[in-house]
């Protein structure tokens, strides 16, 4: 048998940390059935919902320019 090879790294796995706050939000059936439809209206490749919601707040929310 030939020997195993063991890494001084650790992969933690897990997803890759980003500069960015996870929120928790409920929408109203309503709510959800908009976003949907915004996602359905979109090009492909189709954004995801928490994706959709992002690009849906920066829409709304504009950004600083500093």
């Amino acid at each position: 048998m030939g020997s195993l090879s063991i890494s001084k790294t650790k992969n933690k796995g897990g997803r890759p940390r980003v500069d960015a706050t996870p929120v928790m939000v409920r929408l109203l059936p309503t709510q959800r059935s908009a976003v949907d439809a915004w996602i359905a209206s979109q090009p492909d490749p189709k954004p995801t919902r928490p994706e959709a919601i992002r690009r849906l707040i920066d829409l709304s929310i504009p950004r600083d320019s500093k």
